[in-house]
């Protein structure tokens, strides 16, 4: 019996020991947030580093956020001696995947979140919330308020309470003594007030031409990071709290293609090298994302354009449209992508083009002027978005002062916004337009 109680309590010792090993291997929740932080960094940048790359990017951070903590504090972090211990960890914990885009949904939502909360903290009370409206009607959403009951109305939505007491207030104004059961009139009765909660579908159209590489600001990012970084936290703040809006990404060159949410902070520009797709062709953008909305039954549908640039490009869907441009200008150039690029932009970049919408692009670049016959174009195809009642809005991220006049002219005819701001208030500006445009509580019969 003794020698099974010493056996017991040295295998009960053992599981303690292995229990304190597994726990010492623990990141604090600092550490975390600086390891997320970095791989947010690390993923937004023009050359993503592979998954083999990031072990000693991760732990340099690791190492130089110890060096401001004390002894005890870094022992009981993963020792650096593993060369994998970091990469391993947020593998083990659903952080990261063995890809080429390495982010899991864990690890997307867990950097949004973080990027979101830093964002929120910077503004200030009041900046943003639901409009409300006086109208009121038939809606999803009751409210305290009450109105005089209307015929048809829901007798669901009687508030029985008041009616008795309009009753009892109507009897005791004739000088009549109550009497039971009480003689109710129609006009006595009283019905909750409701809203409708309006659901949005709003499709963002970000801008991959090769342009969007530049950078103007002093903090170092290019206009495509400071884009996917705000558009980053406005897709986990629809998730987190409009989970019944509808939140698109399109990415957009001489050509467009949808986008993976879980895509966003990989995305790349176009270059030289991807032949004449760096061009920038507002109307695929406007047409992909029409053909998108169509398929919502959403109230509220929004198109936002995301660009630093004049468009350049436009489709030539006839041959009499192409014979058109040539007669006018006999040495135009119009591109068709073949399979093997197809292909190449599909594997790099996880890009699907749309050709649906269009296969030959007529291309024109006329420094800070636009063709007419592409300017003719782009305006057409975004009234044929408002004849489906569909907003559309542009966030200009360029100091030039020529786009600007452009996109303002576009937005007069659309009746829409432009927002010209620089890279280090987007995701500011991209979170409460959301907020202000996309959830407005209006009465139903608005």
């Amino acid at each position: 019996m003794l020698q099974h109680n010493l056996k017991s309590f040295s295998y009960y010792s053992s599981k303690e020991e292995e229990k304190q090993r597994q726990e010492s291997k623990e990141l604090d929740q600092k550490t975390i947030e600086k390891l997320l932080e970095s791989l947010a960094n690390q993923s937004m940048r023009e050359k993503a580093p592979s998954f083999e790359e990031l072990e000693s990017t991760l732990q340099q951070n690791t190492d130089t956020s110890n060096t401001e903590q004390t002894q005890t504090e870094s022992d009981q972090s993963p020792k650096s001696d593993d060369t994998k211990s970091l990469t391993k960890y947020l593998l083990e914990h659903g952080y990261l995947k063995d890809d080429k885009n390495w982010l899991t949904k864990k690890g997307f939502f867990a950097i949004g979140n973080q990027i979101l909360r830093n964002l929120l903290s910077e503004l200030k009370t009041g900046d943003f919330g639901l409009h409300e409206t006086k109208s009121v009607g038939t809606g999803t959403t009751v409210l305290d308020t009450t109105k005089k009951f209307e015929l048809g109305g829901e007798l669901k939505m009687l508030n029985v309470s008041a009616s008795i007491l309009n009753t009892i207030s109507r009897i005791s104004k004739q000088a009549k003594s109550l009497e039971f059961p009480l003689d109710v009139d129609i006009d006595d009765f009283e019905e909750y007030e409701t809203t409708e909660d309006v659901r949005a579908s709003v499709v963002y159209c970000i801008d991959l031409s090769s342009t969007m590489k530049s950078s103007l600001t002093s903090s170092g990012m290019s206009r495509i990071e400071a884009a996917k970084r705000a558009l980053w936290s406005l897709y986990v703040l629809n998730k987190r709290f409009f989970p019944n809006d509808s939140i698109n990404i399109i990415g957009f060159a001489s050509m467009a293609s949808t986008i993976d949410p879980f895509d966003i902070p990989f995305l790349k520009t176009y270059d030289a090298n991807d032949e004449f797709l760096h061009y920038t062709n507002y109307q695929a953008a406007f047409r992909l994302a029409k053909k998108i909305l169509s398929k919502s039954n959403s109230k509220n549908k929004r198109i936002v354009l995301i660009t630093d640039g004049q468009p350049s490009a436009c489709f030539v869907d006839s041959d009499s449209q192409k014979q058109l441009i040539l007669s006018e200008k006999p040495y135009s150039n119009f591109y068709i992508p073949n399979n093997d690029l197809l292909s190449k932009i599909k594997s790099d970049k996880n890009f699907k083009l749309d050709q649906g919408s269009g296969t030959e692009v007529y291309l024109c670049y006329r420094y800070k002027k636009v063709d007419p016959k592409v300017d003719e174009r782009t305006v057409l195809e975004a009234k044929k978005c408002l004849r489906e009642n569909i907003q559309i809005d542009s966030i200009v991220i360029s100091e030039e002062s020529e786009l600007l006049e452009y996109v303002q002219n576009l937005e007069k005819a659309f009746r829409g916004k432009t927002y010209h701001i620089n890279q280090n208030n987007m995701d500011k500006v991209l979170v409460i337009d959301y907020l202000y445009n996309t959830k407005k509580i209006l009465g139903s019969k608005n």
